[in-house]
């Protein structure tokens, strides 16, 4: 009896251990993105032929899945973490240059002071334009004038992101903020990280942002610094590429209203310096409870030149459920001078012609 006591306290004790660590264990859930559909464009090369095809970047949102965890440490005090890559649907490949997280891998805590995140993360030019852009990374959107925002991540960074009342701060700093060497607009090739060289392909980001229920704004700085071999000409760490965002909307009942300005210096070799400045006005309406009118008109100026783009875009979502929607998307772009910016993003388009593109297309979250 009495060693059948011993034994019966045993098992009560380690049950209530291995209860304690399923409870510290915290919790984990999947989620992500499913999203295509077929899209035309015309004067896809220099010939002005039209192609048909289904999109390899973004339909109306880009498809992921990712793994996001959290664990109470008591005191108002989470260890978190987030695992997420993108897909590319048509084909099952992986993106952001072929990585498994290739959208974000991070660690970090989260507490009242907000969050400290380490790995490869989404910088602040990513959340600059989140409430002003209507159309997102849409595949025709501002995306398409310029590739980096949507793609605006940083590897090897430390993040911080809190939010007090109404007002949000955040930035990042990065010890190398690209080491993917192919893979479409993501990939720069600047992995940084390099001894006696502080600069080579540091990158940090910075956000001042307010919100309340009717009106918000945002202010945000990012500058990267090159390195031997790094794209866009920034092949030395005294060059640099340096934006500042300045967006806000403001809310009229159900419409919103909402833009930006983008100013854009690139000090790299002599033949890609540029000034360039990007402008965007768009508009959102739920027509009913299940259908939503999105439109958007976004123009690239690049300065002392004739290289002038504009874009003007519209979408239409049927959202069938909490999970599914169905989309229609129409657009206009308009090359002026050399410039030869395709309608949809990861596109192509002859040099300095005008591009009608739609796309019908369905997308799934989970």
């Amino acid at each position: 009896m009495k060693y059948r006591n011993i034994i019966a306290a045993g098992v009560a004790a380690s049950a209530g251990l291995a209860a304690q660590c399923a409870s510290a264990q915290g919790s984990v859930s999947i989620y992500g993105i499913v999203d295509t559909g077929v899209a035309y464009t015309t004067n896809a090369n220099t010939a002005g032929n039209s192609v048909l095809k289904m999109p390899t970047l973004t339909g109306e949102l880009p498809s992921r899945i990712g793994f996001r965890g959290t664990e109470d440490m008591g005191g108002g005090l989470s260890a978190i973490f987030v695992l997420e890559g993108g897909i590319s649907v048509d084909t099952g490949a992986m993106g952001q240059g072929n990585r498994l997280f290739g959208r974000q891998s991070f660690v970090g805590l989260k507490g009242g002071w907000g969050q400290l995140m380490l790995g490869r993360q989404l910088n602040m030019s990513y959340f600059s334009t989140q409430k002003s852009d209507v159309l997102g990374p849409n595949i025709f959107s501002i995306s398409s004038l310029d590739s980096y925002l949507p793609n605006a991540r940083s590897d090897n960074a430390v993040g911080y992101m809190g939010t007090f009342s109404d007002v949000t701060v955040g930035a990042t700093y990065s010890f190398g903020r690209d080491t993917a060497t192919s893979g479409g607009p993501a990939a720069t090739s600047c992995a940084g990280e390099v001894a006696g060289n502080a600069r080579a392909c540091r990158q940090v980001t910075a956000l001042l942002g307010y919100d309340n229920n009717r009106f918000g704004a945002s202010l945000s700085y990012d500058i990267m610094y090159g390195n031997t071999g790094a794209a866009g000409g920034l092949s030395s760490s005294d060059n640099t590429d340096q934006r500042v965002i300045l967006s806000g909307y403001y809310m009229l009942g159900q419409l919103k209203l909402a833009g930006g300005v983008l100013d854009r210096k690139t000090r790299a070799a002599a033949q890609v310096n540029t000034d360039s400045d990007l402008w965007y006005f768009g508009a959102t309406y739920p027509l009913s409870a299940a259908l939503v009118l999105d439109g958007q008109v976004s123009r690239l100026n690049i300065r002392n030149s004739a290289n002038k783009t504009t874009l003007a875009a519209a979408r239409l979502t049927y959202n069938l459920s909490r999970r599914t929607a169905l989309y229609s998307s129409l657009g206009y772009i308009r090359n002026q001078g050399a410039a030869a910016i395709a309608i949809d993003a990861g596109g192509t388009v002859g040099a300095g012609k005008n591009q009608v593109g739609t796309m019908v297309g369905i997308k799934h979250m989970f």
